[in-house]
């Protein structure tokens, strides 16, 4: 009796000594960084990632270009000390080597502990922000998010159904594009390319809302023309037509530019579906080179009759 007293004891005094971690690494909806939250984490609400309870601890994941980790990891070997009294940390994860760092700053009035790490992923690296109030730092402690931080994973990809359900709008058609991929929140890009060669070099799609009051019916035109002008990536735009329609009964834009685009300077042609009514515009990109635009186009009308508010 006594032997089993002591031996349950001496169990309850190892668990307090664990750092506090769920079982298993969780991947955030959308996200293809996942990790073993702290106990008293759950999803957030607003953000890719976990908080406790009364918001106060956070734990963000998202990801980064590939490029940025390679970077991080020159700056550190480089400079191995430091700077700024911030000293960079190495751990090991099933992703490989990932670099860290630790500092004290306030959010508003109060004390907190913040940490951020780098990990390498397969096309983008993956990047870990968590904060920490100083009243919670002697539950969430420097071990506590280290061992957390050595249980990131990264996913190639992920799975499309999941992409999907996590978008203000449903995409019911993908016409037969082969990469869906978030690009923020409440965005996606449907393409033939992939992220390392550029999406640029073959068809593709973007698909997002545009917050805000809708413009009235005269200015729906100059608006559509200085968004369809204003793509990022697209250089020397030249508009070819840009006129009102409708889309699925609602009032809308289409505007087409020739423009050049990618880091080979690709010669491509672009339409742009603005689709008014309710709280926010819906905004559809279509993009293709120019010697696949005439097979593109059908494909991206597709994807744009597919769509429909959620709710």
């Amino acid at each position: 009796m006594m032997f089993s007293r002591l031996l349950a004891a001496a169990l309850v005094s190892i668990s307090l000594l664990r750092p506090a971690l769920a079982a298993d690494a969780i991947f955030p909806p959308g996200v293809r960084i996942g990790l073993a939250p702290l106990v008293g984490l759950s999803n957030a609400k607003t953000f890719s990632g976990f908080e406790s309870e009364d918001k106060s601890v956070k734990v963000l994941l998202t990801e980064l270009p590939a490029k940025a980790y390679g970077e991080v990891k020159n700056a550190f070997a480089a400079n191995p000390s430091g700077a700024g009294g911030i000293k960079p940390e190495n751990i090991e994860t099933a992703a490989g080597t990932a670099y860290y760092t630790v500092e004290n700053g306030r959010d508003g009035v109060n004390p907190v502990r913040r940490y951020s790490m780098i990990l390498p992923g397969v096309g983008f690296s993956g990047y870990v922000a968590v904060q920490i109030p100083e009243t919670a730092s002697r539950i969430y402690t420097d071990d506590a998010v280290r061992q957390m931080f050595a249980s990131a994973i990264v996913r190639k990809e992920v799975p499309v159904d999941e992409q999907l359900s996590i978008m203000p709008f449903n995409v019911s058609e993908l016409s037969g594009f082969k990469t869906v991929r978030i690009l923020g929140a409440g965005a996606l890009i449907l393409a033939d390319g992939d992220e390392e060669k550029g999406f640029e070099a073959a068809p593709f799609v973007v698909i997002g809302l545009v917050a805000g009051v809708a413009p009235e019916a005269g200015d729906r035109g100059r608006v559509a023309q200085q968004a369809a002008t204003s793509i990022p990536g697209v250089r020397e735009a030249r508009i070819t037509m840009s006129e009102p329609i409708r889309i699925d009964g609602l009032p809308a834009y289409e505007t087409r530019i020739e423009a050049t685009s990618g880091k080979d300077n690709t010669p491509v042609t672009i339409v742009q579906w603005l689709r008014f009514g309710g709280p926010n515009t819906l905004r559809i990109i279509g993009s293709a080179p120019r010697d696949q635009w005439s097979a593109a186009f059908p494909r991206f009308r597709a994807v744009r009759d597919g769509i429909q508010p959620k709710g």
